[in-house]
């Protein structure tokens, strides 16, 4: 809980007023907490640890976030928010085929786990223990989110068997799920400043996928 709701008041006017050394602040404390998140996992990790790694005490902390559960939100909304955005725009462009559409949509969610590292990893890691089981309006907005991305791939998977492009012997959703499980899986070993950048791994990923999608003579396939 919350200590006093003097802290409370106070942080309510620091983000009203909206300062800039507040903000950088507040990134850094919650920059700190997704490192410890992504590390312990986020049941492991309490307010208290946040505050000595980041160099506070914990009245401070609650100066800037007003529970774990807020940091948690506050890793990874925006970013989710702008990756969805973003899926769209590509999903509508008028110029693209299915597979190119494919390929800078694995393209757009590397270079977004590479430059933001690492909270977009919190959210794939911790997302099936605090999201799926939470009923609150932005466990449902973050649900809705995910839903989006499946379909999105899913049609275009689709539009691709369509357009004789990919096989059609493999279901768009197994598909699917064959590559957000390559795509996410990054969550274990990737780091940033690594032997391979994300936009690297996202070409590899994009040519293990396609290989297997590519369409062959019946006598090839097994």
């Amino acid at each position: 809980m919350e200590p006093g709701s003097n802290i409370a008041r106070r942080r309510k006017s620091a983000l009203s007023d909206g300062s800039a050394d507040y903000k950088v602040k507040r990134d850094e404390i919650v920059k700190t907490a997704s490192r410890l998140f992504k590390e312990r996992g986020y049941k492991s990790v309490t307010l208290a640890q946040v505050a000595e790694v980041a160099g506070v005490d914990r009245a401070t902390v609650y100066y800037y976030v007003g529970s774990k559960e807020e940091l948690f939100r506050e890793a990874v909304q925006d970013l989710v928010d702008q990756n969805a955005a973003k899926a769209q725009r590509i999903f509508k462009a008028k110029d693209l085929d299915a597979r190119q559409k494919l390929t800078q949509l694995v393209e757009a969610l590397m270079c977004s786990y590479e430059e933001h590292y690492p909270h977009m990893y919190v959210y794939i890691q911790e997302e099936m223990h605090q999201v799926s089981g939470d009923t609150s309006e932005w466990a449902q907005n973050m649900s809705r989110h995910t839903r989006r991305w499946e379909t999105i791939f899913i049609k275009l998977v689709e539009e691709g068997m369509a357009a004789g492009i990919f096989r059609t012997d493999i279901p768009a959703s197994i598909s699917v799920n064959a590559l957000f499980g390559m795509l996410n899986w990054t969550h274990r070993w990737f780091k940033p400043g690594g032997k391979r950048n994300a936009q690297e791994i996202a070409g590899h990923f994009c040519e293990i996928f396609f290989t297997g999608m590519q369409l062959r003579p019946p006598a090839d396939r097994s």
